[in-house]
């Protein structure tokens, strides 16, 4: 594999700083490797599940507002 070039990690940090926002969240330990394993077993990353448990959330308490 070729080393990535200067150019490439600068164009990734400015396409990442304009399109995501970063959150950090603080689990109590063991707690990280528990959530990695479950979205590994749904197939997906653990930013992949985090996101969509959030959606979900989000979801649920909106319509058990209406």
């Amino acid at each position: 594999m070729s080393p990535v070039s200067k150019k490439h990690i600068e164009y990734t940090t400015e396409y990442m700083k304009a399109n995501y926002d970063d959150i950090k969240v603080r689990t109590p330990k063991g707690k990280r490797e528990q959530i990695k394993e479950h979205a590994q077993s749904a197939g997906e990353s653990m930013n992949a599940f985090i996101n969509r448990a959030i959606e979900e959330t989000i979801l649920r308490d909106k319509q058990a507002k209406q």
